[in-house]
């Protein structure tokens, strides 16, 4: 069966929680259908990218986006009622490009990962899929709550139209898929039930812990520009630590992740390390003793949270962020609203090594039993499967 996968962006490097994603699932995919992968790209030139993923793929196509053609499709978005999100990434020539592509394969089934592609595929008469991954309009209105008074009237406009276009993007698909339960709650459809529950995993090979000297005390990872990782960290260094300081000075805290925005920049100082890109972020949960993700916006599975279980860290987070994780609130992971509370929560788990050790093993086994690459991506192959045309049944 021929398959091919349409995305948003070049799964690679793996430093975004879709990239990551879209990686691990061609990977398995590619193990059951005879797989294409045609990626737009707005990042340019990107080493490395081809020889990671044409083991997995019988071809690969990637579709440059120029700036100026991005600028204008924005332009166009405001004008046309249609999210920024979809704008962006919308380009008629590489819609030319992508009809070209899909008369030359002949596809069997069409796989779309984000909202972002729809419109590419959706007046086509081929078995599709769509991954919606996360709801991208409540991550837009959360957002709005914390943006400037300038912004704020773009963020509800996007969420707004972002709500509109999950819906209506629904009936353009056979199937559908979503990362957590309570993303599907959001999108705002009646057969939103009927949309299959497709996890992410953890790269339990790659992610395990290994012996080593802990010299920092609190560590938080991520893509650093990302609006809600942005928000988490602000939060930890401007909310909890100066109440930690008070009772135990002199913690370490590393933020560690690509990108980091001006304002995760200006968090840096003698007691917190921004590294930027790390070659191996491995290296900073090794060094670490706690992790934590005061996550206070945003939607979706925090892959950092699984990485640091699979690292046998014990996890500090928000309801907000457990609630998609679905792990065991004081057994698998702490969970805490308020400064007070992280900090209480911290301060018991840097003096009492039972209760880490506790904590460590049981998100350790947690992340092992509940997210593995190849069995949820075994159900997204099933969703393909069943939307095959009836003459290939």
């Amino acid at each position: 069966m021929k398959l091919l996968v349409l995305l948003s962006r070049v799964p690679y490097p793996l430093e975004k929680g879709d990239k990551l994603r879209a990686f691990h699932q061609i990977k398995y995919l590619a193990e059951k259908f005879d797989l294409h992968l045609c990626c737009l790209n707005d990042a340019g030139d990107i080493p490395g990218a081809e020889e990671s993923l044409k083991p997995y793929c019988k071809s690969l196509h990637i579709i440059n986006l120029s700036k100026i053609t991005i600028y204008w499709n924005v332009l166009k978005s405001f004008l046309t009622a249609k999210p920024l999100q979809v704008g962006y990434f919308y380009s008629c020539k590489a819609k030319r490009k992508i009809n070209n592509l899909i008369k030359e394969i002949a596809p069997d089934h069409i796989f779309c990962q984000l909202l972002r592609v729809a419109e590419y595929v959706k007046e086509l008469d081929i078995p599709k899929t769509i991954d919606y991954q996360d709801v991208f309009s409540k991550g837009y209105e959360r957002q709005a709550s914390s943006v400037s008074w300038i912004l704020k009237p773009i963020f509800k406009r996007e969420a707004r139209l972002l709500k509109l276009y999950e819906s209506r993007i629904f009936d353009w698909f056979d199937q559908h898929c979503i990362i957590s339960q309570p993303d599907r709650s959001e999108i705002d459809h009646p057969d939103r039930d009927s949309i299959r529950i497709v996890h992410n995993g953890v790269d339990l090979d790659y992610f395990k812990p290994i012996e080593s000297i802990k010299n920092i005390d609190i560590l938080f990872t991520g893509n650093m520009n990302y609006p809600p990782n942005v928000s988490g960290v602000e939060f930890l260094i401007h909310e909890v630590l100066p109440i930690l300081n008070k009772l135990k000075p002199s913690l370490k805290v590393m933020i560690a992740g690509v990108n980091p925005s001006r304002k995760v920049l200006s968090l840096a100082s003698g007691q917190v390390e921004v590294t930027g890109w790390v070659n191996d972020i491995r290296d900073a949960y090794n060094r670490s003793r706690l992790f934590v993700a005061p996550m206070m916006i945003g939607t979706g599975l925090q892959n950092k949270l699984l990485e640091a279980m699979a690292m046998k860290l014990p996890c500090i987070t928000s309801p907000l962020a457990n609630a998609a994780l679905e792990a065991l609130p004081g057994e698998q992971i702490l969970i805490c609203e308020s400064a007070e509370e992280y900090v209480k929560e911290i301060i018991m788990l840097l003096e009492n090594n039972d209760i880490v050790e506790r904590i460590a093993s049981n998100g350790q086994d947690f992340a092992r039993n509940n997210y593995n690459w190849q069995r949820e991506t075994e159900k997204l192959a099933e969703l393909i499967e069943k939307g095959k045309s009836p003459e290939k049944n």
